[in-house]
Order: structure tokens, then C-alpha cells, then sequence
């Protein structure tokens, strides 16, 4: 910079040379940051702009979407070509009882605005189609109006959904076998069809009473997502939803089991069914207590050392003694005895 920039007498005056300076310092300003996108002429923007991709403002129509501009006809205008869709399979269900509120539109809730579909002849790619739509985006159709619901607001992150079962897997707004749901078969059929392990455990000795038609999957699993293991539900108060019908196990109690909460009832019983009385896992009780309560365990260097609390049972297991319960009665927890004895 000093040998481009050198003053010699009679050449350049102190007024020009401090007007050189701030030139330099503008240019070396903008070398470090750059020059704006605005203070260019448009001519050196104008390249950039022609190689950038352009996004169209309306997406292309695509089978079973609604064309910008549509607007609502009424159920009345579609009952015009299919009468007996909307005679036999949409009075009388839920979605036909929704025309009396305000703001309902019928058909078109479920199906969009039908004004293009009808000005084109009843073209189908210009309404919205469940048959063309994936088992994601059907859903989220539905929850337009079912995500407010507790039942249903958590489905987009339940166990059905990120496995590809969708509403309409087990629901049909126009085929229902079961009205008041709408679902496509029975519930005791939809479920064993995926869980076929779970329609064998039903049908072992003592079991929990759905074949009878007693009680069914949702009363204890939420279909539609929680934030449990395996979509269970829980009791008001939070607790196992076993102990919705057991409430003699609910407590709380001064004494408790702590395998109960901890574990849950599932440590020791099996909840579909069982070869066992009482769903036990283990056909005697005394077995089941022991895989806890014994007076030794073998370490993990295989030496055989003193058992840690909860120690027990004093009795000699190699005799024929009855079961444990027959002492310990409260063994789901107790008010009265730190080692669940009858008061």
C-alpha cells in the first residue's frame, strides 16, 4: 500500500490524500463483509435469480386432492349421484347425526369442498379419496375433528400408528359392522386379528372373560396411544388399570407389597390367561414366593451367600406345608401386619 500510495511534493494535496484514506477504508470494509444483495445494480443479482429453483405457488393437482378455489355444495348435491352410499351408509350413522350442528358440512367434512368435483362431470382426482390417500394421511384426516378428544389425541405417536395401522384399518365411516364405533368387525375380532398370540393366551383355563363378551381390549389398552407400555390405561388416580375392577388391591396401605409397586400385578400374574388359578405364572404359590423370599442366593461368582431383606420364609419349604397365603392372606398389602398376616 505505501509504494502505490506515495505523496511527493507539488503532487497531491492533504485534502485529496485524507479523501484517499477513507476511500481505502470503505473498500477494505466491504472486502471483510461483504456487499449487500440490495445495493447491488438488479443486472448482478439477476444470474443468481434465473439458476435458483422456482417454487410453484399451487402445487399440481394429485389423485384425491381438493383444487384451490373449491367451495362447499351440501350433502344434498352429493346424495344426487350417489344415493345409495349416502341412504344406506351415511344416514343413521354418527357422521349424519353432525349435519344438525352448525358449521357441519356432511360429505364434504370428511371428503373437502365439492364444487370442482361436480363442475368437472364428478371427476375423481378433484376431491379427496380415502383409497388414494396412505394409511398417515387418512388419520390425519379423522383427527381434524377426533384429535380434541382424550381418547384420541394421542394416536399419531401410538403403536398402531408408527406400525402403519391407520383409523381406517379398524373403522369405516360407511361399511361399519358395529354402528355406535364404526368398526369394521367386532373389537374382539379386529384386535385378534394382528395379536394372534393374545387370542391363544384367551383361550387357556383361567382367563379374564372377553370370548364371553364380559369385558373387551379397551377397557384395559387405550387403541389409540398412551404414554404407557403396550397402550395401557390407568385408573383415575393413576394407578394400574387392574385395579379399576380389583380395588381391594388399590390401597394405599401402611404395609406395602413392594413387587406390587414396583412390578405391577404382571409379576405375578399373567392378565390375558393362564394355566394357573388365579392367573398365577406359576401353578403353586409357594414357588412364586420363593423366587423372591428365600434365605440364600448364589452370587454372581457362584458362591452361595446370605439373602439380603426381604428374607424369609422361616419354614422348612422341603415339608408339605400349605401355601403361603394361608398366613399371609394380605399379600397385595396390609394396615394391620408388616408381614400381611390377617388382623
Amino acid at each position: 500500500m505505501r509504494k502505490l500510495f506515495t505523496l511527493r511534493p507539488g503532487g497531491v494535496s492533504r485534502s485529496s490524500a485524507f479523501l484517499l484514506a477513507q476511500a481505502i477504508g470503505v473498500l477494505a470494509l466491504l472486502f471483510i463483509f461483504g456487499t449487500p444483495a440490495d445495493s447491488l445494480p438488479q443486472d448482478a443479482t439477476a444470474p443468481q435469480a434465473a439458476t435458483a429453483p422456482q417454487k410453484s405457488q399451487t402445487p399440481p393437482d394429485q389423485p384425491g386432492s381438493i383444487p384451490a378455489g373449491a367451495t362447499f355444495v351440501g350433502s344434498d348435491t352429493c346424495q344426487g349421484c350417489h344415493q345409495e352410499i349416502y341412504d344406506k351408509h351415511f344416514v343413521g350413522t354418527p357422521h349424519y347425526a353432525l349435519l344438525k350442528q352448525q358449521g357441519k358440512h356432511g360429505c364434504e367434512d370428511c371428503h373437502g369442498a365439492g364444487s370442482a368435483h361436480v363442475e368437472a362431470g364428478g371427476d375423481a382426482t378433484k376431491i379427496i379419496r380415502f383409497k388414494a390417500l396412505n394409511e398417515q394421511d387418512q388419520s390425519k384426516l379423522c383427527l381434524n375433528c377426533h384429535a380434541g378428544s382424550t381418547e384420541h389425541a394421542n394416536f399419531l405417536r401410538s403403536q398402531h400408528a408408527t406400525n402403519d395401522v391407520g383409523c381406517n384399518s379398524c373403522h369405516s365411516a360407511h361399511y361399519a359392522k358395529e354402528q355406535r364405533t364404526l368398526l369394521r368387525q367386532s373389537e374382539q375380532q379386529l384386535c385378534y386379528g394382528c395379536h394372534t398370540e393374545t387370542r391363544a393366551e384367551f383361550n387357556r383355563p383361567f382367563r379374564h372373560r372377553v370370548n364371553e363378551g364380559f369385558m373387551q381390549c379397551s377397557d384395559c389398552h387405550n387403541v389409540h396411544g398412551t404414554f404407557q407400555t403396550r397402550q395401557l390405561r390407568t385408573t383415575a388416580a393413576q394407578d394400574q388399570v387392574c385395579m379399576n375392577c380389583h380395588t381391594d388391591t388399590r390401597g394405599p396401605f401402611v404395609f406395602e407389597h413392594l413387587p406390587v409397586k414396583t412390578e405391577g400385578c404382571v409379576s405375578c400374574h399373567m392378565p390375558h390367561g393362564s394355566p394357573n388359578q388365579r392367573l398365577l405364572r406359576v401353578s403353586q404359590v409357594n414357588t412364586l414366593c420363593l423366587q423372591c423370599h428365600t434365605l440364600t442366593f448364589t452370587s454372581p461368582t457362584g458362591k452361595t451367600v446370605p439373602s439380603q431383606p426381604p428374607a424369609g420364609p422361616p419354614h422348612n419349604q422341603a415339608a408339605k406345608y400349605q401355601a403361603c397365603t394361608l398366613c399371609h392372606t394380605y399379600i397385595h398389602g396390609s394396615n394391620f401386619s408388616e408381614v400381611y398376616f390377617k388382623p
